[in-house]
């Protein structure tokens, strides 16, 4: 099945999940511990003035859905749960504003916004780009993930940004791990 149709699905049925959970309540205190002592970079800074509408996790829909469950690390920590825009997987587009997925975690009924990841299929990159051409987004270089892959994605290119929750092996790595997949 083609990536923009299990993505359609997938948005498809994202309103059933999502009635089933709880808007974040005050996040502010709980999901910015630390991060008045440290100056966050300016994409992290575009992140969370792109995603603030999106910390409700029933603004995402329709354009953003759940897929996959949640991620959780190899040894420790996890990414969460994603809920990707299939239009924006489709493009060669690399947009601070616009993240490909955002990612919540989910406990005690209650979705929060711990970051988002930018996503390009490396096929659909290198169309206009050559392959020493890797894609770099605010000075970040998105991590290539060749195929086959945990995903069942064609090789990509990926970059997540713990822009709602702090991570303390650094805000661009992939696993956090202040995130976990336990009380899903």
């Amino acid at each position: 099945m083609s990536i923009t149709r299990s993505m359609a699905f997938i948005v498809a049925l994202a309103s059933l999940l999502l009635s089933s959970f709880a808007s974040p309540m005050d996040l502010e205190a709980a999901q910015h511990a630390g991060h008045v002592a440290n100056s966050p970079s300016a994409l992290i800074e575009a992140v969370r003035r792109a995603t603030e509408v999106f910390r409700d996790v029933h603004n995402a829909a329709p354009d953003y859905g759940p897929i996959l469950g949640c991620v959780s690390g190899p040894d420790q920590g996890a990414m969460g749960v994603h809920f990707a825009n299939p239009a924006l997987l489709e493009d060669d587009v690399l947009d601070k504003a616009h993240p490909e997925a955002l990612i919540y975690e989910f406990k005690n009924g209650v979705a929060r916004l711990v970051g988002v990841e930018f996503i390009v299929i490396a096929d659909v990159w290198h169309v206009n780009h050559a392959p020493q051409d890797p894609p770099v987004l605010e000075g970040q270089l998105l991590q290539f993930v060749d195929s086959p892959n945990r995903f069942g994605l064609p090789a990509f290119y990926e970059l997540h940004v713990w822009a709602w929750r702090d991570n303390p092996n650094g805000a661009f790595v992939d696993w956090n791990p202040r995130v976990s997949c336990e009380g899903q």
